[in-house]
């Protein structure tokens, strides 16, 4: 007999990173460590943060920032680099989440032009900026983690957790105190 799954009772809980340019702030992992997979909305930095990530499944969703270039990944990492996509689509329970780097999309309105080029999400998640912003005024959300790392955090490395279920979609903005040298 195969069990029976409610899925309108299926919780998925996503942590949101980026801009951690190669490195991932320890706080920022052990966050990630409590959620069920990752995205990184770019400029990673390198192969040894990818690894870093722990999130409970072992799901890793990264896509390529405009500091994820060839001259910055060397040798064996441009394998990897090679396979990350511009964008990714995941389907969560309840709707879409859309991640994207966010440096194609000018500044000026990015918000209008995130809701009109992904009118089928639910969320949109982007980096490129440094900055957190949860955007929740309308559908699609539009989510900016921030930046996980110790590069122009602006008040602390941070990330969001989205959790996800059929019926509602809730956020959690986390700032951390800066540690160590270049905060």
């Amino acid at each position: 007999m195969t069990p029976q799954c409610d899925t309108a009772s299926v919780r998925v809980c996503v942590a949101i990173i980026a801009d951690t340019h190669g490195f991932l702030d320890p706080q920022v992992a052990d966050a990630v460590a409590g959620c069920d997979m990752v995205v990184h909305c770019g400029d990673i930095g390198g192969v040894a943060v990818l690894a870093a990530l722990r999130p409970r499944t072992g799901r890793i969703v990264a896509v390529r920032g405009n500091n994820d270039v060839p001259d910055r990944w060397t040798g064996a990492q441009r394998r990897c680099l090679d396979g990350l996509p511009l964008q990714a689509e995941l389907e969560l329970p309840g709707g879409w989440l859309v991640v994207v780097h966010g440096d194609r999309v000018p500044a000026a309105n990015r918000h209008v032009r995130l809701r009109r080029a992904f009118p089928h999400a639910r969320a949109i998640s982007y980096g490129h900026s440094h900055r957190m912003v949860c955007d929740r005024s309308q559908r699609p959300w539009v989510l900016n983690p921030g930046a996980g790392g110790r590069a122009r955090t602006f008040g602390g490395p941070s990330c969001l957790i989205l959790e996800a279920t059929a019926a509602r979609w809730t956020v959690r903005e986390l700032r951390f105190p800066k540690i160590g040298p270049g905060h």
